[in-house]
């Protein structure tokens, strides 16, 4: 179904709660940003770009750079690759054909945690608000056109509901999930690493992720040095220099790291190197392209916007030594308890309309969504949070 806004909406849907547990993190705190970006720097290039010495650009002399990356078959071994190779190829993120695969996972429970609870039967237990409140995941890159992005959806989701639609955007990751579980906030887009508190906490159900034009979704986690750190070859190396975290909060700036570092090659983030954290993902990627900090695991998508949005930073400033496979980012969806009406409705607004030519397409870059099932596509990160051995409790958000 196609949909355009209506002309001359200018509501403001966008509200803030600051609570205790949202004074954790600042409102620039981190998150996996789902937003589509592109860049046109060219890659293999033998000096860095704007932010290695102001411009001057830092001399590369690490003979494991490679310009000819393969998607299918990166080779982390032999090979590093500048930003801007990555970026050229598309691996920032996924492919549908990623999504579909994560369906054919033999896989019977969740591999943490419990299972999505189920819509009670008793229809005294749905909830049925007279505002529908949206809850909206802290970002690092706090659009200005933000009301007008969201435009576009909060009408489809009036239209298909019936019930009036105000977004709270909150400060924190743990903020999102209490506004949740308080019932604040019965609907909302929860940040990939604390779906599973959500889910566990807050009897969140994932219903749907965000598409972009192209059909990609979601990031990786790239670990990330400097172009012309020829002393960084390898997450290996992370344990003789400064490492930048970006939030505790985070997937791919802390939780899938903190396990993922040790399995692939035994190194322990908070062993074998001391964790500095940052505060988020932007911070990260400037720390690290400004010298503040010598390496770090960061967001693919968050890392790309702050890269964008930074005059002094350009994609071949940075060298990826590894790249986790493609994460599904910041679902939608509902509590458990919501009236199944309702749930109809936002399914309908999200599943069955084409987003294209939208603000919501062109300032978010979500041009579709793709329905989700949590023990399949959260897999990745519900292992991570196993071998961190995360328990779901609100202390531990």
């Amino acid at each position: 179904m196609s949909h355009e806004p209506r002309s001359g909406s200018n509501r403001s849907r966008r509200t803030f709660l600051v609570t205790g547990a949202a004074t954790a993190v600042a409102l620039a705190g981190c998150t996996e940003s789902d937003t589509d970006s592109s860049d046109d720097s060219s890659g293999g290039s033998s000096q860095a770009g704007a932010g290695l010495g102001g411009g001057e650009g830092g001399e590369i002399d690490d003979p494991m750079i490679s310009d000819e990356f393969d998607p299918a078959n990166p080779d982390w071994e032999n090979n590093n690759y500048l930003g801007d190779t990555l970026m050229d190829a598309g691996f920032d993120s996924g492919q549908v054909a990623d999504l579909e695969a994560m369906l054919e996972r033999d896989i019977d429970e969740p591999a943490h945690g419990n299972p999505v609870t189920e819509t009670p039967d008793d229809p005294g237990e749905w909830l049925d608000p007279d505002v529908l409140t949206v809850v909206d995941n802290p970002s690092d890159d706090l659009l200005p056109q933000y009301d007008d992005a969201m435009d576009p959806l909060v009408e489809r989701i009036e239209e298909e509901t019936g019930k009036e639609v105000d977004f709270l955007t909150v400060d924190s990751y743990a903020a999102t999930v209490e506004a949740m579980r308080a019932r604040e906030a019965p609907v909302g887009r929860i940040p990939t690493g604390s779906v599973p508190f959500a889910v566990n906490l807050a009897d969140f159900v994932p219903v749907a992720t965000t598409l972009s034009e192209g059909g990609q979704f979601g990031y990786r986690l790239w670990a990330t040095t400097r172009a012309d750190n020829n002393d960084v070859q390898s997450v290996g190396d992370f344990a003789d220099v400064s490492v930048a975290h970006t939030d505790p909060g985070s997937n791919s700036g802390h939780q899938a790291p903190s396990a993922l570092f040790q399995e692939e090659f035994g190194v322990i983030p908070g062993e074998d190197y001391e964790i500095e954290f940052s505060g988020g993902h932007d911070q990260s990627v400037r720390g690290i392209g400004f010298g503040d900090y010598d390496a770090g695991p960061v967001s693919s998508g968050a890392g790309t916007n702050a890269i964008e949005n930074t005059d002094d930073l350009d994609f071949s400033d940075f060298k990826i030594v590894w790249a986790s496979d493609a994460y599904v980012s910041n679902p939608f969806g509902w509590v458990a308890e919501l009236h199944p009406d309702i749930q109809d409705g936002l399914r309908r607004a999200w599943l069955e309309t084409d987003w294209s030519g939208t603000a919501t397409a062109n300032i978010r870059g979500w041009a579709d969504l793709y329905e989700v099932e949590y023990k399949y596509h959260f897999h990745p990160v519900l292992v991570a949070q196993r071998l961190n051995e995360v328990d779901y409790e609100s202390g531990e958000l």
